[in-house]
């Protein structure tokens, strides 16, 4: 067969269900997806790999897995589907996106350490504006190559906090916080003064027992830790764990130190016996931000979830007032 007589047989549907065969890794989820019925992507799924001469999704364990042809058709793919809506959707055709009316899947990888009430607000305000929109949080963490999921479109944002964001991405800047450290009331430091000679030491904050977060992408330390490199310092961390919501519990009961941005830390101090500290290291201001692809930064649905993201920071509940000092034995 000619490339031109297998180019003739190419649609746009046909690129789209390829993009969400393999996002999804199944046919049924992918049908629901497309609002169509499953006997009908597998039969456009054949024609795929009777095009590509490639069988594109494989049986692995329990589930499937993308063929590394798929794997190279999926960015090519996105493209083609965002400038099909460039082209053809959006506010020049008067046809913007109706979150009441949409159906769509939103992926958005992220940490919880902006705020615990973040996602959990974010979840809800999507929901109520757009009650049949689905929404998919994945873990953001350094097995997690964000940069290439959002340059394939199974990412549409991602979340966190980084000293330097990278540049190929588009950005925009949800929240500052300070730098602190949360401690246990029974810890040294919480009794030592704030001021003068006797109060907490860089040397004695390094030296410390510290709990911190597993680093959430490829290569690096996290934020402080990368900070502390740069400076030519290094603390003692003797537990880290991806599950940051668990760490002020931890430090609750035991001598641990948790350094982190001070709204995180408020949270918990009407919860647990716990304490925030000036931080004796002077650490950079911690910066959050949303980073998306050049991919979806038209598309009215993602903007409209980049607006909602930006609402939500902008109006989470009001701190807690300072919870009252323990009593003296």
């Amino acid at each position: 067969m000619s490339k031109a007589s297998l180019f003739e047989k190419i649609d746009l549907s046909l690129i789209r269900v390829l993009h969400t065969v393999i996002t999804e890794r199944s046919v049924s989820r992918a049908a629901i997806r497309l609002q169509s019925s499953q006997p009908a992507v597998s039969a456009q799924l054949k024609r795929l790999r009777e095009l590509t001469g490639d069988p594109l999704l494989v049986r692995c364990g329990q589930g499937m897995a993308p063929t590394d042809v798929a794997l190279g058709l999926l960015e090519p793919a996105a493209i083609i589907l965002h400038q099909a809506q460039t082209m053809f959707g959006g506010k020049r055709h008067g046809r913007g996106f109706d979150p009441a009316k949409s159906s769509l899947t939103f992926r958005i990888a992220a940490t919880d350490y902006l705020d615990p009430c973040f996602l959990p607000e974010l979840i809800l305000a999507v929901r109520r504006q757009a009650p049949d929109v689905r929404v998919e949080i994945v873990p953001l963490n350094a097995d997690l190559d964000y940069r290439q999921r959002l340059a394939r479109g199974d990412l549409d944002l991602v979340i966190g906090n980084w000293l330097e964001p990278p540049g190929d991405l588009h950005l925009g800047r949800l929240r500052s916080d300070e730098v602190v450290c949360l401690v246990s009331e029974d810890h040294p430091a919480a009794r030592l003064p704030r001021e003068g000679k006797r109060a907490w030491t860089v040397e004695q904050y390094l030296a410390a027992d510290h709990v911190a977060p597993a680093p959430f992408h490829p290569g690096g330390q996290g934020v402080v830790d990368d900070w502390l490199s740069a400076a030519g310092l290094q603390r003692k961390i003797v537990v880290r764990t991806p599950h940051f919501a668990q760490l002020p519990h931890l430090v609750a009961g035991s001598l641990l130190v948790l350094t982190t941005g001070r709204r995180f830390c408020e949270r918990y101090t009407q919860q647990y016996p716990v304490k925030i500290l000036k931080c004796p290291v002077a650490y950079p201001t911690m910066n959050y931000y949303q980073l998306w692809h050049d991919l979806t930064h038209h598309s009215a649905a993602n903007r409209w979830l980049r607006e909602q993201v930006r609402d939500v920071v902008r109006n989470l509940p009001q701190l807690n007032p300072p919870r009252p000092p323990r009593p003296q034995p």
